[in-house]
């Protein structure tokens, strides 16, 4: 068994796998704690790493592209301390790190595990059910659905629409983006029905703008994880590293091709939706127009 424990949390290696325990003092991100214990399969790693500078050092894992729903579903965005494949360590015990790296090595080249993509998810993601609450609304998942109930504090236009409940089996894929503390960000559900929306994430029913605590809305991600875990493997899609150059191919493809009939159906839908809750008097002459003009920049 090869281990180290820090501060910043606990790696413990079997041999066969990658135990990471996250710490429990307070200097260790929210989205750390709240994510938990994550048991790393030996096949689903690339390499590993010790980064050593003059106050701390850093341990690393990098996983094989495809292996875990996580990485997928948030795209490298996680910030830096929320990432649970890093652990801070003491100077001191930067020969307990370096011993720890050379072993998991040692067994990557005596088990010869490759390091192309994997087809199929190799770690599980968050168990479910989940519920998160952001400061756009608390987002929800059993398994099977998706459900968002609106803050108070959401655009009218989410409020007048009331919960939304989406069926996993609806969903292509989950975008997601953290909120910087500069910047918003938005955690998107795409549908085959709204998979070609313009709407603003303050104004898409299907999308939860990230506003407020940064820390909070972080947890976010869990949600976008598990689901992401129960969705098709992006190796079944024909997705692609984003250096790979082919993987704007088809983005361009279907760029190309016209709107489909199912599509225009879909925006006349919600520009009759938006009409009515105009008239209704939910919406001003002003969010009307603005709204109408994202949904009219689909077709």
């Amino acid at each position: 068994m090869a281990e180290i424990i820090q501060r910043d949390g606990t790696w413990a290696f079997d041999g066969t796998t990658v135990r990471i325990t996250p710490g429990l003092h307070r200097s260790v991100p929210l989205f750390r704690q709240t994510y938990g214990e994550v048991a790393v399969p030996l096949e689903a790693v690339a390499g590993v790493a010790f980064e050593p500078e003059r106050r701390r050092g850093r341990l690393r894992m990098r996983l094989r592209e495809g292996a875990d729903p996580l990485l997928h579903a948030t795209g490298g965005r996680l910030p830096d301390p929320a990432d649970p494949y890093r652990l801070l360590v003491d100077v001191d015990r930067a020969g307990v790190a370096e011993y720890v790296a050379e072993e998991i090595r040692h067994a990557l080249l005596l088990d010869q595990i490759p390091k192309e993509p994997t087809k199929t998810y190799l770690l599980p993601g968050p168990p479910v059910p989940v519920s998160v609450r952001s400061s756009d609304g608390t987002v929800s998942f059993d398994g099977t659905q998706v459900r968002i109930d609106w803050a108070d504090t959401s655009d009218r236009v989410k409020r007048a629409t009331g919960p939304r409940i989406i069926d996993v089996g609806d969903l292509v894929q989950v975008e997601w983006l953290p909120n910087s503390g500069y910047e918003d960000g938005f955690m998107r559900f795409v549908t085959r029905e709204t998979s070609f929306s313009k709407l603003p994430p303050e104004k898409d029913p299907y999308a939860l703008d990230l506003w407020g605590s940064t820390r909070r809305d972080l947890l976010t991600a869990l949600v976008a994880t598990a689901v992401t875990a129960r969705l098709p493997h992006p190796s079944t899609r024909g997705e692609l590293a984003p250096g790979d150059e082919r993987a704007h191919r088809p983005r361009l493809a279907a760029a190309a091709a016209p709107p489909s009939a199912d599509h225009h159906d879909v925006l006349l839908r919600r520009l009759r939706e938006l009409g009515e809750l105009h008239r209704d008097g939910v919406l001003t002459d002003e969010e009307f127009a603005r709204t109408k003009a994202a949904v009219l920049r689909g077709f």
